[in-house]
């Protein structure tokens, strides 16, 4: 829910998220706060596959995946990525190629951006060290944190 902002610009809370889902068009699931808020926890499993897939629309089309608990699927911006399929084939491609040329290929990708004027693509291993200092949140984030604390998030 951090990850993605609502209509309003704002991280999304267990409400507003619950809201968001009440507003998708078409048939979906209605998810309440308090389900959204033990999902989040952690206190609750095992959601139905409509659910997730209500939430993922409500996010902004996050894929399901990012919602599962796995050490590699916290990575948004892979996951998005992957949906593409020249991404996948790019990967297919690299499977099973010796670590070295693997190395290659990620050194004249970073270059071809340089070239292009992208940004630079931050390394996912370098994101996830321990020595990370955590992230402060603004005083606007933090009275939200705060409000969905009361309500049970």
């Amino acid at each position: 829910m951090a990850a993605r902002r609502d209509a309003k610009g704002r991280a999304f809370s267990s409400r507003t998220l619950s809201a968001a889902v009440d507003a998708l068009p078409g048939e979906h699931p209605s998810v309440s706060h308090a389900a959204i808020a033990k999902l989040a926890k952690g206190s609750q499993d095992n959601p139905t596959v409509g659910t997730i897939l209500a939430l993922c629309e409500a996010l902004g089309g996050v894929p399901p995946a990012h919602l599962l608990p796995h050490n590699t699927y916290g990575n948004l911006k892979a996951l998005e990525a992957f949906e593409d399929p020249q991404v996948r084939r790019a990967l297919a491609l690299l499977n099973g190629m010796p670590p070295g040329e693997v190395q290659n290929f990620i050194a004249d990708l970073e270059q071809r951006r340089d070239d292009l004027g992208l940004k630079p693509v931050p390394d996912d291993e370098a994101d996830t060290s321990p020595d990370k200092p955590q992230r402060r949140r603004s005083m606007d984030d933090a009275a939200r944190y705060a409000a969905d604390a009361l309500e049970g998030l």
